[in-house]
């Protein structure tokens, strides 16, 4: 499994580099190195601490992201979420890059860099706090799955999709790209709709996730929606 790790970790930020620096169209691009070395860093880190305290759930997350019993509805957005995350991550390099719509100070840069590892230590703490946050809307009956009631879930029902919302902000800023917040709000409205569909298995499929809804009101946003 930890092969498996290092495997998918290569793939997956070499393809994420390739994106960024064909869109900057420049390989001096210290925005572009920065992020990746974070992110690289982290997930190694993530991923290796994770094999040795909840390897079933690191099994899961390294899954592919549209599976068998997966609905028909959430394979379709998560390729849309998809798309907007590696699409927006080429346009934020293209726009600091290669377009320079952008003129943000190193500083902004770095303070982006300290969201972006906030945003990742919180959606680690999720994690941690939930041995079931699979990638895929399932109710994994095989493992056992029971309601989280504790930690980010005494605050919202979906606090991963939260800490991601976090995450694009904290990359657009590393990025060193203004417009590329925008893809928050888009972010926002497409994860407000799989929750929905997330929503529905859960209250269908999971014993006690309607008393909990009942008492957590807030879905994504704390004391907002």
């Amino acid at each position: 499994m930890v092969l498996n790790l290092i495997i998918q970790t290569i793939v997956w930020f070499g393809f994420m580099g390739a994106i960024i620096f064909v869109a900057a169209g420049t390989t001096d691009y210290p925005g572009g190195w920065l992020y990746l070395a974070v992110m690289v860093t982290l997930s190694v880190v993530f991923g290796t601490i994770m094999a040795h305290v909840d390897p079933g759930l690191l099994r899961e997350r390294l899954k592919p992201p549209v599976q068998k019993d997966q609905p028909l509805a959430d394979k379709l957005l998560l390729v849309a979420i998809l798309l907007v995350i590696l699409g927006g991550m080429g346009f934020m390099a293209a726009d600091a890059a290669r377009w320079h719509w952008s003129a943000m100070p190193s500083s902004v840069q770095l303070a982006g860099c300290g969201l972006l590892l906030a945003a990742l230590l919180f959606i680690y703490w999720v994690m941690r706090t939930n041995s079931f946050a699979a990638p895929v809307v399932k109710i994994q009956k095989d493992r056992g799955q029971a309601v989280i009631t504790t930690g980010p879930y005494a605050i919202v029902r979906h606090p991963m999709y939260f800490g991601a919302l976090f995450y694009i902000a904290g990359t657009s800023l590393v990025l060193g790209s203004w417009w590329g917040l925008a893809a928050v709000p888009i972010l926002a409205v497409l994860l407000g709709i799989r929750i929905g569909i997330e929503e529905q298995a859960l209250r269908k499929g999971l014993d006690g996730y309607d008393d909990y809804a009942r008492r957590v009101r807030r879905r994504l946003i704390p004391f907002i929606w």
